[in-house]
């Protein structure tokens, strides 16, 4: 079946901190986790059943090693990762607030993801997808955003959904303007555009996001999906909005939260084999809306990321524990 998810980006090593509540110079102590959003996001839909290829640069090193046996470990086709020796695998340091909030410290000055090339993709790596996926972590001016750009193309000749969060990280850009024209060069290529309540003002310069939408359904994009942490998500197409409502829970930590929000969201769409975006009914998408709230808010009760987020058999007795 032609249903895969093909993600697309950075995979790097989260350090989680053993304390939270401290500022990241005060932190003592770490715990390892894989991370990176295209990765978690693949590894959300893989976890719920439809299988899924990442396609990265990682270093020749043990963090590498680890990060390739964790994708394996959650089901995720890793034959298209290239290594190499020249650069070194990424890493984020992340300090909690006690609400779960995160604050970053990238080591990524030489990352290897940056040094994949649109010549490390196969012509025939499409051939049994439905949709590809991306952030904006890697389309900083790289080898990688040129991969990037050939994937994209690819995916629009051969009629495959294209996915973009964005998922800003303000500290690995050098100039925030080449930050806002980047992501806003991509939007128009995507069918499915996932921004957060954070993100609306700096790529949109609107504070609301009624305002925003016109601006923003163009070129390829059908869905917009604006998610507001624990108040939930809207939908906005070219028919309406839809709105479901979030989850309250007892929040662990985030990191992963929006990847598994969104990957959950398009697990439903290839579970589904949709064919046509514009013609998901408005129940249909509040289901799916739903479906990814409640996702997102398991990821949020565990640590880590990809570690946390549920199989499809935990998910059913989580959305029985939700009624």
């Amino acid at each position: 079946m032609n249903n895969k998810l093909c993600g697309i980006g950075e995979a790097l090593i989260d350090f989680i901190p053993g304390v939270k509540g401290q500022r990241l110079k005060d932190v003592p102590s770490f715990t390892r986790v894989a991370g990176g959003a295209p990765a978690n996001v693949v590894g959300a839909v893989t976890k719920l059943g439809i299988p899924s290829k990442f396609l990265t640069k990682l270093g020749d090193d043990p963090f590498g090693d680890y990060i390739v046996e964790v994708l394996q470990e959650a089901g995720i086709d890793t034959s298209h990762i290239v290594r190499d020796k020249e650069g070194e695998t990424a890493l984020a340091f992340v300090s909690l607030a006690s609400d779960g909030n995160r604050d970053f410290k990238f080591y990524r000055k030489n990352s290897a993801d940056l040094l994949y090339r649109a010549e490390d993709i196969e012509d025939t790596i499409l051939d049994d997808c439905k949709m590809i996926h991306f952030c904006s972590i890697d389309l900083v001016e790289s080898p990688m955003k040129e991969a990037h750009r050939k994937l994209i193309h690819m995916a629009m000749k051969k009629n495959v959904f294209i996915s973009f969060d964005p998922n800003l990280r303000f500290s690995l850009w050098d100039d925030l303007d080449q930050l806002k024209a980047t992501v806003n060069e991509f939007i128009p290529y995507a069918d499915i555009l996932k921004i957060s309540d954070e993100e609306l003002e700096f790529i949109t310069g609107y504070t609301n996001i009624e305002d925003a939408v016109p601006g923003l359904l163009e070129g390829r994009v059908k869905y917009i999906i604006y998610t507001k942490g624990k108040d939930g998500a809207q939908i906005y197409t070219k028919n309406g909005m839809v709105e479901a409502p979030g989850y309250s829970v007892e929040v662990r930590d985030t990191t992963g939260a929006g990847d598994s929000f969104i990957g959950a969201f398009l697990f439903c769409i290839l579970r589904d084999q949709i064919e046509e975006l514009n013609s998901v009914s408005k129940d249909t998408l509040y289901e799916y809306l739903r479906f990814a709230n409640a996702y997102a808010a398991y990821t949020t009760t565990k640590e880590g990321a990809l570690a946390a987020m549920a199989t499809g058999e935990q998910m059913e007795e989580w959305l029985e524990s939700l009624k």
